[in-house]
């Protein structure tokens, strides 16, 4: 790779959202429910392939975790990218069906790298970590919604999670059956309302054309998922249905009982799933990075997302979904902004409980800046009694380092203040004692200087009664 030069940020998008993703991979192990039939089993983490580029850098480190770690910090820094406010992601499998011990010390060693030194235990590595030159400030974990338990759910809150990603694929039966996926859409129900209840932000990965599926019906899945009050997801990665190599699938295309969606099937009813996102949902990522010479059948064009906002920018289409809004992007764009915003609040109900998604947008509806505010109906962590729940704040723009001031709009503007203010003036009007943050270590002392205090693993402040 030749080195950028002097202030120069190569590959911008990766940090244009506020955070530097690092993402560490799991050694390889089978789920615990078998495989689904569009799953590789290639002696590699599940659902992945010897040369994605994950595995790849996994696999050269002997999937240690803290090398991992160091290895993204370095290349981001080559890059000329700021590393002050990292989001760790898990992945490679279902992290929570490891054994406990395992788990706890694949997080510590992931805060000792950001840390620069080793510790202890978990619990000082997290503490370490809250003035560490390189601060987790989000943690994100990817698991199945039957290994979402308040068990489960507690683990995550002892490592430092704010995210968790359930592998829903659809919201169906009938397709599970088929898949062999190994659980109900109960299931996926049930691990969305504890965790929302807990806090956390919740991602769901979908997979439309899977065996069983159709255009219609997916399209069907995507309307039902925001319209009832039993889902509503703060986030999607949509996973077009591949016939990988090494998988059941493979087998099944080759008697040809199956057959993937052609590429501009896929566009096409992508077309149509954004029309419907709703503006407090956010798309991460289209398409999985697979090497083309594993993809048996199906589209092989990684770009998907690409072509599906060019798509949509030219046809002036009304699109809400998060992304497609970030300042951010609009910026990379060379379009200029109206840096005037104004705060915008929706409410909506999700799984018993009242959400406010609140929001800085200027009259483009271009967004600066949002804030996920929960009022739960009830929940089974202690600290969180009485509590109202912020489950996300968030500032878009170019990462900036931590203590560098913000030139313009963007980051580092008082924004994220503006919003827990308004947030704070909504749960007065609720029948809540405190206010609790689920925040990743690095971002504890940003919630302290606002009056919040660290308890268990949220940061509270109590409300003054008027």
């Amino acid at each position: 790779m030749l080195l950028p030069k002097k202030h120069e940020v190569r590959k911008p998008t990766k940090t244009l959202s506020g955070v530097t993703p690092i993402a560490v991979m799991v050694y390889p192990r089978k789920c615990p429910h078998g495989a689904c039939t569009y799953c590789p089993s290639l002696n590699v983490p599940q659902s992945y392939t010897p040369k994605s580029p994950p595995v790849i850098r996994a696999e050269i480190l002997k999937y240690n975790p803290e090398k991992q770690v160091k290895s993204r910090l370095k290349a981001f820094k080559l890059m000329n990218h700021p590393t002050d406010k990292i989001e760790l992601i898990i992945m490679g499998g279902t992290f929570l069906s490891y054994p406990l011990k395992y788990q706890k010390n694949f997080v510590k060693k992931c805060y000792d790298a950001l840390n620069g030194q080793d510790s202890r235990n978990l619990e000082q590595a997290k503490r370490l970590n809250e003035k560490a030159k390189h601060r987790c400030v989000a943690l994100c974990i990817e698991t199945r919604p039957d290994f979402a338990s308040e068990k489960h759910i507690k683990n995550c809150l002892e490592f430092g999670a704010t995210r968790v990603e359930l592998g829903v694929q659809a919201i169906d039966d009938e397709i599970y059956k088929k898949v062999n996926r190994g659980h109900t859409v109960k299931d996926v129900i049930e691990a969305t309302k504890r965790l929302k209840n807990a806090g956390f932000k919740v991602g769901y990965h979908m997979m439309p054309g899977l065996p069983g599926s159709s255009m219609k019906k997916d399209l069907a899945m995507f309307k039902e998922i925001f319209s009832n009050l039993d889902f509503k997801p703060d986030q999607l990665k949509i996973y077009p249905c591949q016939v990988i190599k090494g998988s059941k699938l493979e087998k099944d295309f080759k008697k040809n009982k199956f057959h993937p969606y052609t590429q501009e099937k896929i566009l096409k009813l992508l077309i149509e799933i954004f029309k419907i996102i709703p503006e407090y949902c956010r798309v991460m990522r289209i398409m999985r990075e697979l090497p083309p010479e594993f993809i048996i059948a199906g589209t092989t064009r990684i770009s998907l997302r690409k072509d599906l906002d060019e798509f949509l920018r030219k046809n002036k289409s009304s699109i809400k979904e998060i992304r497609f809004r970030e300042i951010g992007f609009a910026l990379q764009r060379r379009k200029k902004i109206n840096p005037k915003y104004k705060i915008k609040i929706l409410r909506y109900n999700a799984l018993g409980g009242k959400e406010f998604f609140i929001q800085a947008v200027n009259k483009e509806n271009i967004l600066f800046g949002l804030l996920r505010l929960r009022i739960p109906e009830k929940t089974f962590i202690p600290e969180l009694k009485n509590c109202a729940l912020i489950r996300e704040l968030h500032v878009y723009g170019q990462a900036l380092a931590l203590g560098k001031r913000g030139k313009g709009i963007g980051q580092h503007r008082g924004i994220g203040k503006e919003l827990m203010e308004v947030a704070e003036e909504i749960i007065e009007k609720e029948d809540r004692e405190k206010i609790a943050v689920i925040s990743g270590v690095g971002a504890r002392n940003y919630y302290r200087k606002l009056g919040y205090k660290l308890s268990g693993n949220y940061m509270i402040k109590k409300l003054k009664k008027k």
